[in-house]
């Protein structure tokens, strides 16, 4: 199974506990990770399940992928905002993000509003809340529940 994760407010944001940092964070100027991103990606992969980012931000694919790999981390594919735009530009839909044009079966993200775009244009999606401090443990249960 693909699943995709969102960044900002989700995985990166100073509203939560971050993973620990270490010099080389520091060194390739990484932004700090949501306590628990670490575990939840080994468990995925453990499962088998490949483990995308799909964010619309505008950071490179390159910066996004080295900060994972800076936490060991490796995630199998990325989606920025200009690979977005660029896939969606030939579809006639119109939404913050759509995981099936890049055949995502499950996304990840705090925004109540994209969960309103899965069910418009028929997504699944797992909304998670900054102050869930039992969010990688919300996540497996969801994958788990959607998945049957």
């Amino acid at each position: 199974m693909i699943i995709s994760f969102d960044l900002d407010d989700t995985l990166i944001s100073n509203k939560f506990e971050a993973e620990k940092s270490n010099w080389f964070h520091q060194f390739l100027g990484a932004e700090s990770l949501r306590k628990g991103t670490i575990n939840l990606f080994k468990e995925l992969k453990k499962q088998n399940h490949k483990i995308y980012i799909y964010t619309t931000s505008y950071r490179s694919e390159s910066r996004i992928k080295w900060m994972f790999y800076s936490y060991g981390i490796s995630v199998d594919f990325i989606i920025n905002q200009q690979k977005h735009q660029k896939k969606l530009r030939k579809k006639d839909v119109y939404c913050s993000k759509f995981p099936p044009i890049f055949n995502i079966d499950i996304h990840v993200d705090d925004s109540i509003g994209v969960e309103r775009e899965g069910e418009k244009y028929g997504f699944k999606t797992i909304i998670i809340s900054e102050t869930d401090d039992n969010w990688t443990e919300t996540i497996l249960k969801e994958i788990n529940l959607k998945i049957q």
